[in-house]
């Protein structure tokens, strides 16, 4: 084991950049400047940073709407008709999922919303929705929303499962939740990552729980697409919702992913309809009868945003030809590194919430300041006014994610020096 006191230099951090196979990629991003120098920045948990293939997607679309107008529904190989059709391969590969199964298409909650229509059908004897207590707030409102909307009362048949005394969940907690409701569930939604504390969900053990009891099983993987390799199709989950403007880098508000399981590709379950669904051999021949498009993309609604859309076509591109495995097994390097100097060099500062074992967390460690919020603010502001930016999730926690595609050694390093610093002044 290499001694605390080598890692924590920049001789060891250079070389473990150095010997990095995926290091080539960072050069493939816009990284903010903080002065004369770049910033570390660790927050595309929140926002990825800006593909640098970005702008010339974008502006291809400009182009082809400049020169061919409404013609460009219908020419070349990027022809708008067909343009979501450009990512579900790619996106497919990423959240392990068949090209049909997956789409590209509005927004997180938005697309929450409309799959619960068909995959959220309660009765009086299975009202209920099983979920994390401290969701992010979408998930609650929307899930509140939901139960509301169907004439049930949340106060009972909103059942948020409590972490433990630690804050973190464990299979066993969800296991015994599923066991003590499970009669009255009419869906499971977890997340694949929460997204305060980073602790990571087995997808498939609860899809096994949950359809044993009876119950529907979607997943929120806003923290967990491009993050953790998935393997939607195999888990067996019913339905999953995800964004793309963290881990895989496509900007503001960018458009969402939604993931149908194979088996429902032809459903007589309930939506809401819209012509961009509806079956693309016949939707031309507008008639009144609305057959949907066979797969995930059946739940499409209106025509896709093509500008929206562009983005995330350069991001995809590099996430393909990284691949998953290496992404992972170089974002297990820099948490393990990070892990290990805050253990070795910082344990009288910080305390880490995410879990210890690799299998359960992502990119992200969460960190609490000992000594309680008053510091912890102290700390994230010293952290921004020093060109070193993670993001602070309240009551206390502060998340640090070094994104495997564009963070290094020596940005970790910058963090934890910056902490030390603060410790010491």
């Amino acid at each position: 084991m290499t001694d605390p006191q080598t890692l924590f230099s920049d001789d060891y951090a250079a070389a473990a950049d150095a010997a990095d196979p995926l290091q080539r990629f960072r050069a493939q991003f816009h990284l903010p400047r903080f002065g004369e120098v770049e910033q570390a920045y660790f927050v595309g948990n929140s926002l990825g940073l800006q593909p640098r293939g970005a702008r010339a997607q974008v502006e291809d679309v400009l182009d082809k709407w400049a020169m061919e107008a409404v013609e460009g529904h219908f020419r070349g190989n990027s022809q708008w008709m067909t343009y979501h059709r450009l990512l579900s391969a790619q996106l497919a590969e990423i959240v392990g999922a068949q090209p049909e199964e997956v789409v590209a298409m509005n927004s997180l909650t938005a697309n929450l919303h409309f799959l619960m229509v068909g995959f959220y059908r309660p009765t009086a004897e299975r009202p209920a929705i099983l979920m994390e207590a401290g969701a992010f707030p979408s998930d609650r409102y929307a899930l509140e929303s939901q139960v509301r909307f169907h004439g049930f009362d949340p106060d009972t048949d909103l059942i948020e499962v409590q972490p433990g005394a630690d804050g973190l969940f464990g299979i066993d907690a969800v296991a015994a939740a599923i066991e003590e409701h499970g009669h009255r569930l009419a869906l499971v939604l977890w997340p694949g990552v929460q997204y305060r504390t980073g602790e990571a969900f087995d997808l498939a053990e609860i899809t096994r729980l949950g359809h044993a009891a009876g119950a529907v099983v979607g997943f929120d993987l806003a923290h967990a697409a491009g993050n953790l390799p998935l393997q939607l199709h195999d888990s067996d989950a019913d339905f999953a919702v995800w964004c793309h403007y963290k881990y895989l880098n496509s900007g503001p508000g960018a458009v969402a992913g939604a993931f149908v399981h194979a088996r429902h590709a032809i459903t007589d379950r309930p939506r809401f309809a819209g012509w961009w669904g509806h079956d693309a051999a016949t939707r031309f021949r507008m008639g009144p009868d609305f057959q949907p498009t066979p797969g995930a993309e059946g739940w499409q609604l209106s025509n896709p945003p093509i500008l929206g859309l562009a983005p995330l076509r350069a991001s995809l591109d590099l996430f393909t030809e990284a691949g998953m495995p290496a992404l992972r097994s170089k974002s297990e390097a820099l948490t393990g590194y990070l892990e290990t100097l805050i253990r070795s060099q910082l344990d009288d500062v910080l305390d880490i919430v995410t879990p210890r074992d690799v299998a359960r967390r992502g990119a992200q460690l969460s960190l609490r300041v000992r000594g309680g919020r008053e510091q912890g603010r102290a700390l994230f502001e010293c952290l921004s006014d020093n060109g070193v930016l993670g993001d602070w999730r309240e009551p206390d926690v502060i998340r640090i994610s070094p994104a495997p595609l564009y963070n290094t050694h020596a940005d970790v390093l910058r963090f934890v020096r910056t902490v030390a610093r603060w410790r010491d002044a």
